[in-house]
C-alpha cells in the first residue's frame, strides 16, 4: 500500500502538470492497445472525497473510444439471480483496454456490511473473494490499479454543507450522504479492515487524500500512468506463487483421495436391451421434468457439464435431458475453440457470462475443463496456465454451489475401439456425416 502527498497544489502548477500527465497517459493508453493485457481501475473510499471527479477526470483525459466506466447499485434482479461475481465478471475489459469500477466488489461490500445487510463473517468472506478474483485476472496478465480516497469527518461534513449550498451541486447531498456522514467512523473502520485484508502484492492500494482537488487529481492520474508504464516496460507484480510459475506435471496434479474416481474403473462392458432401456427412459425422463418443476418453483439453478471422448454419445445424453423439461428452462451451450473475442478475455469469462438465472438450467457441452485436458495436450495453454486451473475451477464451482445451485458433472467413457466402430457408423449414414472429420482422427492419435 502506498499514500500520495498531502500538501496543496496552486493552480499554474496544477494546470502545468495536467497538460504533460494527460499527455503521457494517452501515450500510454495507445501502447496499451497494441498490448495483451486489460487494464482494471478500482475506485473507492469515503463519500465526496473525490470518487467521482476523478473518474469524470479519467474519462476527460483519456480515449473514450478504449475506457469504459462501470457503477454499481444494489444487484438487480437478474443478478441477484446469478453468484455475486458475475456481473463484475461481464463486465470485464477485454485485452488493450481499460475498465474503471465505481462501487464495485470492494466498496460494495463496505456498504452493505456499514448498512448491516450483510455479516460480518460474510463481509470476511466476500473480501476473500474479491483476493480471489483479482489473483485469477492477474494472473492471466491484467494489470489492477486500486486507488482509495480518503477524507476526515470534518472535511466531509464541511464539503456536504458547501454542496448543500451551492445550487449546482445540491443535489449530490441528500439522506444517504448525511446517514453514512453520521455512521463516519464504522465505515473508516470497515475500509481500513477492507485495506488490511487485500491489499495483496499483485493488487496493492494506493491511498488518496481528498481534501485538496487538484493534488487528489494528479496523485489519481499520476498513480494510473506510473502503473502502467511499469506493466508496459515488462515489470509484474507478483504473488511469489502465482504469475508465471512453471508448475511440474505432479505438483499441477491435485492430490486425490483414496476412492477417486478413475477411467479404468469403468465397466464398459454393461448393456441393457432396447425395451428395457425405454422403458427405464420414460420413468427417469418423468421423474427428471417433476424435480425440473420443482427447481424452478424453489429458484434452484443448474449447471450440469458433459465432457468425454469425441463420438462418447454426450449429444445423445444431452438431447434426453432437455426432450423432458420446458424449452424456456434450459440452455444448452456448445463450448469449442475459443473465438476472437473469447481469447480477449479470461478463459473463465466465456462460462461466467453463460451462468443460468435461479430456476434455470445451463447445460454445457464440453466446458472449462478444455483448459487442463484439450488445451494442455494440445499445448495450446502454457504450463503456468493448465497448471493454475485446477484451483481456478474449483473455486469456480465452489461459487456456483455457495450460491444455491445444483452442479452435475458426467464424463462419458467408451474404449477406443468403440469410438472407431462409431466413426466408421458416422461415414456411413447420411445425417451423421456431419459430426465426422480428420480432425476426429487426428484427436484419436492423442488418446
Amino acid at each position: 500500500m502506498t499514500t500520495t502527498d498531502t500538501s496543496d497544489l496552486s493552480k499554474n502548477e496544477f494546470e502545468q502538470r495536467e497538460a504533460r500527465l494527460r499527455a503521457e497517459l494517452l501515450q500510454a493508453q495507445f501502447d496499451l492497445r497494441q498490448a495483451d493485457f486489460p487494464v482494471l481501475v478500482i475506485i473507492s473510499g469515503i463519500d465526496a472525497a473525490g470518487r467521482s471527479e476523478t473518474i469524470d477526470l479519467f474519462n476527460k483525459w483519456l480515449d473514450v473510444r478504449h475506457l469504459q466506466t462501470f457503477a454499481y447499485r444494489l444487484p438487480s434482479d437478474e443478478e441477484r439471480d446469478r453468484p455475486p461475481f458475475w456481473r463484475y465478471w461481464r463486465d470485464l475489459p477485454p485485452r488493450g483496454k481499460i475498465g474503471i469500477y465505481y462501487s464495485g466488489w470492494h466498496l460494495g461490500a463496505v456498504l452493505e456490511r456499514a448498512e448491516r445487510r450483510m455479516k460480518h463473517g460474510e463481509f470476511k468472506h466476500a473480501l476473500a473473494l474479491a483476493n480471489l478474483f483479482e489473483q485469477q485476472l492477474v494472473d492471466d496478465g491484467a494489470l489492477v490499479v486500486k486507488l482509495m480516497f480518503h477524507i476526515s469527518r470534518e472535511q466531509l461534513h464541511e464539503r456536504l454543507r458547501a454542496w448543500e449550498d451551492d445550487p449546482e451541486k445540491s443535489w449530490r447531498v441528500g439522506e444517504k450522504q448525511w446517514r453514512r456522514y453520521k455512521h463516519f467512523d464504522r465505515l473508516k473502520k470497515l475500509h481500513e479492515e477492507d485495506i488490511e485484508r487485500t491489499d495483496t502484492p499483485i493488487a496493492p492500494w494506493t491511498l488518496i487524500d481528498g481534501a485538496h482537488p487538484r493534488r487528489r487529481a494528479l496523485a489519481a492520474g499520476e498513480e494510473l500512468l506510473a502503473a502502467l508504464r511499469a506493466r508496459l516496460s515488462g515489470h509484474v507484480r507478483q504473488a511469489p506463487s502465482a504469475l508465471n510459475k512453471e508448475p511440474s506435471l505432479e505438483s499441477s496434479r491435485p492430490e486425490l483421495s483414496a476412492d477417486a474416481l478413475s477411467l479404468a474403473d469403468v465397466d464398459l462392458s454393461q448393456a441393457i436391451d432396447k425395451q428395457d432401456y425405454e422403458a427405464q427412459l420414460a420413468q427417469w425422463q418423468g421423474a427428471w421434468n417433476q424435480l425440473s418443476r420443482q427447481a424452478f418453483e424453489h429458484g434452484i439453478p443448474l449447471v450440469a457439464i458433459f465432457e468425454g471422448w469425441d463420438a462418447a454419445g454426450k449429444g445423445g445424453a444431452i438431447r434426453r435431458i432437455t426432450s423432458a423439461i420446458d424449452a424456456r428452462q434450459y440452455r444448452v451451450v456448445r463450448i469449442g475453440a475459443p473465438t476472437q473475442q473469447e481469447r480477449q478475455f479470461h478463459y473463465l469469462w466465456r462460462f461466467w457470462r453463460h451462468l443460468p438465472r435461479r430456476g434455470c438450467f445451463t447445460i454445457f457441452d464440453r466446458s472449462w475443463y478444455g483448459r487442463v485436458l484439450v488445451e494442455r495436450v494440445e499445448g495450446f495453454a502454457t504450463d503456468a496456465q493448465w497448471g493454475r486451473a485446477y484451483e481456478e475451477i474449483n473455486a469456480f464451482e465452489n461459487q456456483l454451489v455457495e450460491h444455491g445451485a445444483a452442479v452435475a458433472k458426467f464424463w462419458i467413457e467408451i474404449s477406443p475401439d468403440e469410438q472407431l466402430r462409431r466413426f466408421a457408423s458416422r461415414e456411413q449414414t447420411d445425417y451423421k456425416q456431419y459430426k465426422i472429420g480428420e480432425e476426429d482422427y487426428r484427436n484419436r492419435e492423442k488418446w
